[in-house]
């Protein structure tokens, strides 16, 4: 929704200088003259009626004009107030005024938000006003005389109760309850301030005469800003009249383009110049909690009403041309005046070149239009939209490959929504978009952790120092062998790097042409993150052992100069090791390139150091047991084991099995040093056996015994974990089952409190509800609908039933009782007479009653956010009178996808279009034009769909990307994030997106 620029609700008047030819009657045929200007409202239900002229609160102490009782009891408290104030002393009256203004500040931002809230959504106050009967001649004819009494006498001589519509007198009457709660609020601040006043100590002359110069220029300013405000939006707009009905133009003039939302931000500067004149800190503090109060009720009422009321519905993905965008920009730019605004987001549509600036004003019955155009229910496409496609046979793969490639070199002409998508993919803005799988944002996140620990620190011990080093290195060691090590195993498992980047970013043609968009953003991030660690895990070791270390007195003495040439001559191991590593592995294996590059050309070559070892990158514990030597420290060489032995679980767990699936057999079991000791081994053994004499069987059967206890201890021990391992996977598998199903009730679960009591005067047995079938079921019986489908409910009902009675969705085995439901319906409910609905609240009459002893009978359709959109099985309920009764209850009902048997592009295609006409409601405006019947005619050139390509689409909200997303990983399995899927809107660009990472992700 796209809400007025710098809107406020306080700036809304009618246009009193013209008559709207909207909606004034079609007998008016000018525009009178001055002297006879009128002004016309029109209702809700589109009554037109002439707005007869209002008086302002001011004329309540005017003696010349005749006070109602609303008048006389505001008129009462405002004069009860002012007696308190006299004969009340200070220490009761500050906590009394405090207490009675906080009321009647709730009273006003609270309570009139609410009620004011509800009249903006459902028309609330007036359809109570039906409800009770008080304007109504025939029901309430006292209390209606009695309330028009009230009125009449406040208005002037254009005013006639009788002709009037009800929303224009319930508006009057609710402006007698506003004039209450404003009088008594402002006075009752007034009176506090005045008891809390003093004459601050210490300060000279000036700075008093400042502090009331500056006092009394605040609240001059603050009644300037509320005369101006009053000015331009009159009355109407005071009591937010286009609550009740609608009455002329936007006007953005006057005081409102001095500041936003002037009524809320600076009409509040008396309050801070009267705390200035009365020289309290407990009156300044008021004034802040109750201008903040106030703002409250701008952010979640006022916008809110504005965005409903004035607000327009946008495309989201609508592709305009830029050459087109340009001519409608040129367009509005002449026909406006010039801004300097920047746009609020370049990822809008170009929709909004022709909305209103912010100088310009739209009547209400253009603003009704649109909101009736966007709001009805679409119509609906050709019911073979709805069902299920069936699929040709494949195509072949070089046919395949041919139509693919035939679409990406398609010719797209360039829009805005393309170019936003080009040069912005989830950009990091503070923390929003934050990923710690995006080696920038990991980096961002870690540069302020440090900054945050630093300045909080607080002052420390030596010993408390070397703890925080110690710690400092541990978890830099833990992140870089085992979190990264974790991240490893599983790209090599199942890509999850690949399938991040692939999810959550959103990638150009040429780049899934290549198929590498998502494999090498994956795999750059990687190595950003790894050499971050890898050098951070060196540096906070080197720290904390610089800690441990003490300069040495008397480098001869003792054993100083064995213990820094030893430990240097082992750093230096390291860094030969290190660098001999390098030479052999290039840079594509120092960053563990054949998990993420399966194309590159990678040989097994035993050459260099790796001529001698299997893994020399074992050797880089060399420098942590270095420094330990050095340093002689107990808590650097603990620290340098477990690098050592978290070295060896990378290796066991990580790289071993990763090298193993690559190369299989021609991995060689022993390296060159290995062989050579063992060779050694078997000649000292012969050597020690011919000289052993009679004892050599001896000892060689001593020696096989030892060595077959070793191998078999080994064996046992690698068995029992083995099965271990194998039968806890099933009962790991199902306790992650059971922890999701957990977790699914557990944002089910409903706490029941709403249970009818008189149940037992309904006879269950005369409910009755069905699916209504689509000429599918399984073998079980099982109704199945596509997901997305449309699902039809029949239900019967005796002709005393409930206008309240509701229908709902909910997974089969969610509610273990079949007599009472026990978990949300989480949205999936649709009410028996809907027409009796508004959104969730019951507007009807009181329970209907049938005069008929026939049995009711109607359908309800569960179709766009009342479906479940997730594949499963399900059940339908009846509920009793907006409660959790259960009446009757069908199923079950099974929600399937059925993708292509072949994946080749035209096979996908067909199968998305089908997918997407589902979860965008079939609405005309927003599914692709590929997906009409044929014969279909073109749309007219002046429709926002010609020339467009075909498989574009639209959406109306997020939620219809998310439900494409859902749909699509549930048939392919393959996850991508909402925006992705708004990032394309495009069916052909989407079907080589999921043909691309199936071949990168099954590969």
């Amino acid at each position: 929704m796209a809400s007025i620029a710098q809107g406020d609700l306080r700036r809304r008047k009618s246009s009193g200088l013209k008559v709207e030819d909207d909606l004034a009657p079609k007998y008016v045929e000018k525009i009178p003259r001055k002297s006879e200007e009128v002004v016309w409202g029109k209702t809700p239900s589109g009554e037109v009626f002439r707005v007869p002229t209002t008086h302002d609160v001011l004329t309540l102490f005017h003696p010349g004009y005749p006070k109602s009782h609303l008048d006389i009891l505001s008129l009462t408290l405002l004069g009860l107030q002012i007696v308190l104030f006299v004969i009340l002393p200070k220490s009761v009256a500050k906590p009394f005024f405090l207490a009675y203004f906080a009321f009647w500040r709730m009273a006003y931002d609270v309570g009139l938000g609410w009620v004011l809230t509800k009249q903006s959504k459902r028309k609330w106050i007036v359809r109570e006003m039906q409800r009770l009967g008080w304007l109504d001649e025939k029901r309430k004819p006292e209390i209606r005389n009695w309330i028009r009494k009230q009125l009449a006498g406040k208005m002037g001589k254009d005013y006639s109760f009788d002709e009037l519509p009800l929303e224009y007198n319930t508006w009057l009457l609710y402006r007698q309850l506003v004039d209450i709660i404003l009088l008594n609020d402002f006075v009752s601040y007034c009176l506090f301030a005045f008891c809390c006043f003093r004459v601050p100590d210490g300060l000279p002359m000036p700075v008093h005469i400042f502090r009331w110069l500056g006092g009394i220029t605040l609240i001059a300013f603050n009644l300037w800003v509320k005369t101006e405000a009053h000015h331009v939006v009159k009355d109407y707009g005071w009591y937010w009249g286009d609550v009740f009905f609608q009455r002329g133009a936007l006007v953005f003039d006057g005081v409102f383009e001095l500041a936003p939302h002037p009524m809320y931000s600076v009409g509040y500067a008396g309050y801070y110049g009267l705390s200035l004149i009365v020289g309290s800190y407990p009156v300044l503090f008021v004034s802040i909690a109750a201008h903040a109060a106030q703002f409250g009720f701008l952010v979640f009422f006022e916008n809110p009403h504005i965005e409903r009321t004035y607000g327009q519905r946008k495309l989201l993905a609508s592709r305009i041309p830029l050459a087109d965008a340009s001519e409608v920009a040129k367009n509005s730019i002449s026909l406006t005046q010039p801004t300097h605004q920047r746009n609020d987001s370049a990822a809008s549509d170009l929709t909004d070149i022709s909305t209103p600036a912010a100088t310009e004003g739209e009547t209400a019955t253009e603003t009704e239009e649109l909101e009736t155009e966007t709001e009805t229910e679409m119509e609906t496409l050709d019911t073979t939209l709805i069902k299920t496609p069936r699929l040709g046979s494949s195509i072949s793969p070089t046919s395949s490959q041919a139509t693919s490639t035939s679409r990406l070199a398609k010719t797209r002409v360039l829009s805005q929504h393309d170019l936003f998508n080009r040069y912005f993919r989830n950009d990091l803005i503070l923390f929003h978009n934050f990923d710690l799988l995006r080696a920038p944002d990991f980096m961002l996140g870690l540069v302020i952790v440090y900054a945050i620990v630093f300045a909080f620190l607080p002052p420390l011990s030596t010993q408390s120092i070397l703890a925080l080093h110690f710690t400092h290195a541990l978890l830099w060691r833990l992140y870089h062998t085992f979190v990264l090590g974790m991240l490893l195993r599983a790209q090599s498992k199942s890509k999850f790097l690949v399938r991040h980047f692939l999810k959550h970013y959103h990638y150009s043609d040429s780049s899934l042409e290549s198929g590498r968009g998502a494999v090498q953003e994956a795999f750059t991030n990687w190595k950003a993150m790894y050499n971050l660690s890898m050098c951070m895990t060196y540096a906070s070791f080197l720290g904390f052992a610089w800690k441990t270390y003490q300069f040495p007195q008397e480098w001869i003495a003792g054993n100083q100069l064995l213990r820094h040439t030893l430990g240097g001559f082992l750093i230096l191991l390291h860094i030969w090791a290190a660098r001999e590593s390098y030479e052999v592995l290039g840079v594509f294996g120092w960053f563990f390139g054949d998990f993420f590059i399966e194309d590159f050309p990678t040989t097994l070559e035993y050459t260099g150091i790796f001529r001698f070892l299997n893994n020399p990158e074992i050797l880089s514990g060399a420098t942590f047991f270095g420094l330990a030597v050095i340093t002689g420290s107990k808590s650097v060489l603990t620290l340098a084991i477990f690098s050592n032995l978290s070295y060896w679980w990378f290796l066991r767990t990580v790289e071993n099995p990763h090298m193993q699936k690559l190369y299989g057999v021609a991995l060689r079991k022993d390296a060159g040093l290995t062989k050579i000791i063992k060779k050694v081994a078997v000649k000292n053994a012969r050597l020690l056996e011919s000289r052993a004499g009679k004892h050599a069987p001896e000892i060689r059967r001593v020696a096989k015994e030892v060595k077959g206890s070793f191998d078999k201890v080994f064996e046992e021990t690698a068995d029992v974990v083995e099965e271990f391992l194998n039968k806890s996977k099933p009962r790991l598998s199902e306790v992650m089952q059971d922890t999701k199903v957990l977790l699914q009730q557990s944002r089910e679960r409903l706490v029941i409190t709403r249970v009818a009591s008189d149940l037992s005067s309904f006879n269950t047995t005369l409910y009755n509800i069905s699916v209504a079938s689509n000429g599918l079921t399984s073998s079980g019986g099982k109704r199945r609908f596509h997901l997305g489908e449309p699902i039809t409910i029949n239900w019967h009902a005796p002709p005393t039933h409930s206008g309240k009675d509701w229908i709902g969705l909910y997974r089969l085995g969610a509610n273990k009782s079949s007599l009472v439901t026990t978990t949300s319906s989480r949205g999936m409910w649709m009410p028996v007479h809907d027409d009796e609905w508004d959104g969730d609240v019951h507007i009807g009459r009181e329970d209907k009653k049938s005069s008929g002893t026939e049995a009711e009978a109607g359908n309800v359709v569960f179709k766009g956010d009342k479906l479940p959109w997730q594949v499963g099985t399900y059940e339908v309920r009846y509920h009793h009178d907006g409660k959790y009764n259960v009446m009757s209850l069908n199923g079950p009902v099974e929600i399937y996808v059925d993708p292509p048997a072949s994946l080749d592009f035209q096979s996908v295609r067909w199968y998305l279009i089908h997918i997407v006409t589902l979860c965008l409601d079939a609405d005309p405006s927003l599914v692709p034009l590929s997906s009409k019947p044929p014969g279909t005619p073109p749309p007219p050139p002046g429709d926002a769909m010609a020339g467009r390509d075909p498989d574009d689409f639209r959406f109306w909200s997020e939620k219809q990307a998310a439900r494409i997303a859902r749909s699509i990983k549930a048939a392919f399995d393959v996850e991508y994030d909402p925006q992705v899927v708004l990032a394309d809107a495009n069916v052909s660009a989407l079907t080589n997106r999921i043909l691309v990472s199936k071949q990168l992700l099954d590969a």
